[in-house]
């Protein structure tokens, strides 16, 4: 007979175990697996700080959450339903965030007396009664796979045992209608150059099917309906591959050639390793030894006539501060991808946080104003890289374009767009003198104030570079107090310019008579939009906005601030926006403000929106 299934309209699971115990690659599948499905998603990989911490140790333990659901969903969501722990440290690190209720499947092989230690457990949870108030399946994951793999030729019994990981991905596959082809397939073809390996894997992710549709452990399994998402193809996609494509995207529609120059730094590092995939797209990716190399080779790409980039974290950031000085100077299009992490110095590698933003607007000496830009979600950031090269290159002008690791790493559906549809990003060279037979390297577009892009060995267009400071006009080096003044000006007055080639500050305000605003910008996107949509549901009215653009503001964004009584801006930080925007519009707005590492929570969030709409 077969069992009953349930149908649910949403469901939160988070995968946990030790850092070797394959939990991004088993979320990544069972993520895949719903994408198929036309299940709306969010997901947030949390890896360990540390490479390879102590196998079992609280630092060790890695995390998949994974959000799906029936409608339109915007966060990874707050709370698991379910916890897979597949020891003790996860199950020590992930109980707090599940609701009484909850369910725990909990691999009992890895509850032994030294694992219980490590993860400070006087006594095993499994029996002293702590966990009464969930539901829990104690499940043998580990000799059940060894088990289930017995006389697989080549084979190590420390190989079988790192399978348990796909015996664990076939019972959720099981218990939430998973197709178990696509998995197979993925399988055979990541194993291909080891078939033992393979069948193994193989062999265990059927076994966990198995046992869940046989164990009565397992009375009753789920199913949760696909989403009603436009029509289209999707996709599911990270934020950092989502960069990765929008800038091939904008080489595309520029016509220019895309050169990436990197080092390596988490959480940025997947934007080098997607790029050199294109190779055939004539993409060029450049493995600097360092990160000044990295950033001086993309500059010097982009006086060369090509789409410069350079991508890094905080700390990286800091070390390229002189060379985008020098990108401002010259006035050549730049970009900086800033996946931002928790900091200061080395802080947390692996962990978002949105304190960089001072850093990016003010980090480097004299008055050096670039445009910043953010990226709101991982589909999003497709758009957002097409637009900051857009901007780049129209006022020849370094642009900071802001991510993070939690949008970097997690995913969503992602809508492929039809290429006809991106908008055209012009691109004109200079080909010829511009002031009576002789050229001007600093003479300027009366529109946009951007001086000329001569591509180097062009005949007539011989012009000075360097980091000394420009006549206007000529570019000659000039000392001239005036001169200094005027260029100093005209800089900013070119970023300034901006705002007038930008969208307006859009507002969520259904009815219009909202009090309290709540002004966000990049990840905090997502958790602020569920915030609000809670607080609606619960008869409160409450405005929302979100700024994509942090320099310059968008020119309304004074006039939509005027219009409300009080006004609330969460942030990763201790509040970096909060400073600028009581600072530019004496506008007595209040943060919500925490550096945990972790995104923010949308019943957090709710609960000091409902504060600030009663106070």
């Amino acid at each position: 007979m077969a069992k009953p299934v349930q149908e649910l309209d949403r469901v939160i699971i988070r995968l946990a175990g030790a850092s070797g115990d394959g939990m991004q690659l088993t979320g990544g599948r069972f993520t895949s697996e719903t994408a198929v499905l036309g299940i709306d998603l969010a997901t947030f990989p949390d890896f360990p700080v540390e490479i390879r911490a102590p196998a079992g140790s609280l630092p060790g333990v890695s995390g998949f959450q994974v959000h799906f659901a029936d409608h339109d969903i915007l966060t990874p969501g707050d709370r698991p339903n379910v916890l897979v722990a597949m020891n003790p440290a996860a199950l020590r690190t992930n109980l707090r965030d599940v609701p009484p209720g909850g369910t725990l499947i909990v691999n009992t092989d890895a509850f032994n007396e030294r694992n219980l230690q490590k993860a400070g457990y006087d006594t095993n949870p499994l029996e002293d009664g702590s966990l009464e108030s969930y539901h829990v399946h104690e499940v043998a994951l580990t000799s059940m796979t060894i088990e289930a793999l017995k006389g697989i030729e080549g084979v190590t019994s420390r190989e079988a045992e790192r399978s348990k990981n796909f015996f664990a991905l076939g019972l959720m596959s099981w218990l939430y209608h998973r197709p178990t082809e696509g998995t197979v397939s993925f399988i055979e073809q990541k194993f291909a150059k080891r078939p033992e390996i393979a069948e193994a894997n193989a062999r265990a992710f059927k076994a966990g099917y198995n046992y869940g549709e046989t164990s009565e452990d397992f009375a009753v399994s789920y199913e949760v309906a696909p989403a009603k998402l436009a029509p289209g193809t999707y996709r599911q996609i990270t934020g950092n591959t989502a960069l990765s494509y929008g800038l091939i995207a904008a080489s595309k529609r520029s016509g220019l050639q895309l050169f990436l120059g990197a080092y390596p730094i988490t959480p940025a590092s997947s934007i080098l390793e997607e790029l050199a995939r294109f190779k055939h797209f004539g993409v060029i990716t450049f493995q600097a030894e360092d990160e000044i190399a990295a950033v001086g080779a993309a500059l010097g790409a982009a006086f060369g006539g090509a789409l410069g980039v350079t991508t890094s974290a905080g700390p990286g950031v800091v070390l390229k501060s002189e060379t985008i000085g020098l990108a401002v100077a010259l006035e050549l299009p730049l970009l900086m991808l800033d996946i931002q992490r928790a900091g200061p110095s080395t802080g947390m590698p692996t962990k978002p946080e949105q304190a960089d933003l001072l850093m990016v607007l003010f980090g480097r000496n004299s008055e050096s104003p670039v445009p910043v830009l953010a990226a709101s979600s991982p589909s999003q950031c497709f758009h957002a890289a097409i637009e900051a090269a857009r901007i780049a290159i129209a006022y020849r002008t370094p642009v900071y374009l802001l991510s993070d690791a939690y949008l970097a790493n997690g995913s969503e559906p992602w809508l492929i767009p039809d290429v006809a549809t991106l908008p055209e990003i012009s691109v004109e060279f200079a080909t010829e003198p511009n002031e009576g037979g002789q050229f001007l390297p600093y003479k300027r577009d009366p529109k946009t104030l951007a001086r000329p892009w001569a591509i180097p060995g062009t005949p007539g267009l011989e012009h000075r570079i360097g980091g000394l400071e420009k006549a206007d006009g000529s570019g000659s080096v000039s000392y001239d107090p005036d001169n200094h003044d005027l260029m100093v000006r005209l800089r900013a007055q070119k970023i300034a310019g901006i705002a007038a080639d930008i969208p307006l500050l859009e507002v969520d305000d259904p009815d219009g008579d909202a009090t309290t605003l709540v002004l966000g910008w990049g990840s905090t996107f997502g958790p602020i939009g569920a915030a609000v949509r809670r607080v609606r549901t619960e008869g409160r009215k409450v405005a929302r906005a979100h700024l994509h653009y942090l320099n310059p503001f968008p020119r309304n964004t004074g006039d939509v601030l005027a219009r409300y009584e009080k006004v609330l801006i969460p942030e990763m930080n201790l509040g970096q926006l909060l400073k600028l925007v009581r600072a530019e519009f004496l506008v007595d707005a209040v943060g919500y403000n925490k550096v945990r590492g972790r995104p923010f929570q949308s019943t957090e969030l709710a609960e000091a929106i409902t504060t600030m709409i009663e106070s």
